[in-house]
């Protein structure tokens, strides 16, 4: 567990971050800030920038910074979000082929209060980052679309090359971390995004208070929904405002659970301790 100091939570050996750095990863920075670019891995300070920006790999947000639910684990503001920028799937295609992005990873807000949820915007983008950058890969991060079919399956017909959604937390936890979301419903997501062909990805946040159990049962319902692609990273609370950490688990705990999620038949774990959803994301086209 981590100690206090001075008021604030120490974290462990383990989770020191390392400071970005090659000649791609420069080269890439100094662009963002020359064109005003705008990606999640510089807003979320992610702590894999360095690594995917001299991989080729950058994630990118759509449909605003405003979310119609309130996940508590999240630091994405909540509230009620201004229209949709129908421009916007064009300054994304164009911020990939600024950046010389190899694998863009696409993700989103929630957008409840839209009669399509944004679906038509995540399908104008997926198309526009093809036509601009014919040779990148392209991943996206959905939300559940409140399990609706007809909208999964429009991101779907834009031709992604891997298609995800995280389940976040384990069965138990759910309606306590994910507002608005349902496990079951998740699981529906990745079914029939499995069920359409497509390579169907999902992640989970260790430290909320989840068993060793429960996390195996949730390899399980992966599995059997057709999932291929697992990431697995320690949960950090961005506020005090947020639900606490209840743990750190330590890397040799995410390296056996690397080793079981394999054997048990994924294509693709990525485990430890900093992995985010998109973290070596340009190697699951081949999952």
């Amino acid at each position: 567990m981590a100690h206090e100091l001075n008021g604030r939570e120490r974290l462990p050996r383990w989770m020191k971050m390392n400071m970005p750095k090659g000649e791609s990863y420069s080269k890439v920075k100094n662009l963002v800030a020359k064109h005003g670019l705008h990606t999640i891995c510089t807003s979320g300070n992610c702590p894999n920038i360095g690594e995917c920006w001299n991989r080729g790999t950058a994630t990118f947000m759509i449909l605003g910074d405003i979310c119609t639910r309130r996940c508590r684990f999240c630091a994405v503001k909540t509230g009620r979000p201004l229209s949709p920028d129908l421009q916007e799937p064009g300054k994304i295609a164009e911020s990939v082929r600024i950046m010389g992005v190899k694998h863009c990873v696409i993700t989103s807000v929630d957008r409840d209060d839209l009669d399509d949820q944004g679906a038509g915007i995540w399908a104008r983008t997926i198309r526009e980052v093809k036509k601009v950058n014919p040779d990148t890969k392209i991943e996206v991060l959905i939300p559940d679309f409140r399990g609706e079919g007809e909208l999964i399956q429009q991101v779907i017909d834009a031709n992604p090359d891997v298609v995800s959604h995280n389940l976040e937390t384990v069965e138990r936890l759910t309606s306590f971390v994910r507002s608005a979301s349902n496990y079951r419903r998740s699981l529906g997501v990745i079914k029939y995004i499995a069920g359409s062909g497509e390579i169907a990805k999902s992640g989970i946040m260790l430290g909320l208070g989840e068993t060793h159990d429960e996390i195996l049962q949730t390899m399980d319902d992966l599995l059997e929904a057709g999932c291929k692609v697992m990431t697995i990273g320690q949960y950090l609370a961005p506020t005090r405002k947020h639900i606490p950490v209840k743990e750190y688990i330590k890397p040799e705990k995410f390296l056996e659970l690397k080793k079981t999620g394999l054997e048990k038949g994924f294509s693709f774990v990525e485990s430890s301790p900093l992995v985010r959803s998109s973290y070596r994301a340009e190697e699951h086209v081949n999952a």
